[in-house]
């Protein structure tokens, strides 16, 4: 029987880029937030093939996909020698900062643990999200999340109160590999004590205080807003237009606006002037999860 799930989009609410690590890898320091904008994923346990199809134009369902990849990690983990029929249904834009495709690896290792009966407990299913990026592992739990290290790393945070996002996506393609190599993004020289440093401290306690001003950050805006000046006039539509904090998340090129109520982002949504063909607004709200079963 076929299993409905939603894999929910991220936004990064503070984001550092520290020293380059042995293993080629950047140590970040960031905030996790998952929120109310996601993709819909059909899922169906076979004898032995592996099937993807998928709604978005364009979107390799082969083994490169995430989705894919993340089936088979979970084969070869297990020993399971099952195969799954995944129907994806993408909402959240590809390639923007959203860990959309992340979200999807999460929540096909939720889905077959159960459709293959493995049992396998959460710890287990991070393990194999791992090697699968930073990004999957923090997708499979959600909600409010610090997180060190890699990225995988994560802490559990109190939820967030029921502040607004409002979703700028433009139609610029960025990619994380062209981010961390730009020569314009300025590693973070703080060194962390006890596993952080004074800046994301300093961001947590913002956090807990709701100084909103004083904890949206993103160091990744330095190379994006070079590359493609036009991200940091849609930033400064969504401030002076009302949000109380704004950023880019992740590597881009989604941005983010905060807003106390609904509202005060439908008011900023309606205030964004310049949008152009291609771009599109969404109004989202903090959500609990990453993954989610919609049906019994």
């Amino acid at each position: 029987m076929a299993q409905q799930w939603r894999s929910y989009a991220k936004i990064n609410l503070y984001l550092d880029v520290l020293r380059k690590r042995h293993d080629g890898y950047h140590a970040i320091e960031t905030l996790f937030q998952s929120v109310s904008l996601y993709d819909e994923l059909t899922i169906s346990a076979e004898k032995t093939d592996l099937v993807l199809t998928a709604t978005q134009p364009g979107l390799d369902c082969g083994p490169s996909n995430l989705v894919w990849k993340a089936a088979r990690r979970l084969q070869e983990m297990s020993g399971c020698r099952l195969g799954a029929r995944i129907h994806l249904e993408k909402n959240i834009p590809l390639a923007a900062g959203l860990a959309g495709g992340s979200g999807n690896a999460a929540a096909t290792l939720a889905a077959l643990n159960e459709l293959w009966d493995l049992k396998l407990s959460q710890a287990q299913l991070l393990a194999c999200a791992r090697p699968l990026g930073a990004d999957v592992s923090f997708c499979l739990v959600g909600g409010s999340r610090a997180a060190t290290q890699k990225g995988d790393v994560l802490y559990p945070l109190p939820p967030l109160p029921p502040v607004c996002f409002v979703l700028v996506h433009p139609a610029i393609s960025l990619s994380a590999g062209f981010i961390y190599t730009h020569p314009a993004l300025k590693l973070s020289a703080a060194r962390p004590v006890a596993g952080r440093s004074s800046p994301f401290r300093k961001a947590l306690r913002a956090l807990k205080s709701e100084d909103w001003s004083s904890l949206v950050y993103n160091a990744m805006e330095v190379p994006a807003f070079e590359e493609h000046p036009r991200l940091a006039l849609l930033k400064n539509e969504l401030l002076t237009g009302g949000c109380i904090a704004a950023a880019m998340s992740g590597s881009g090129p989604t941005l983010f606006g905060i807003c106390l109520s609904l509202e005060e982002a439908e008011r900023v949504r309606d205030s964004l002037k310049s949008l152009e063909p291609g771009e599109s607004v969404s109004i989202v709200r903090p959500c609990l999860r990453g993954v989610e079963k919609m049906n019994p």
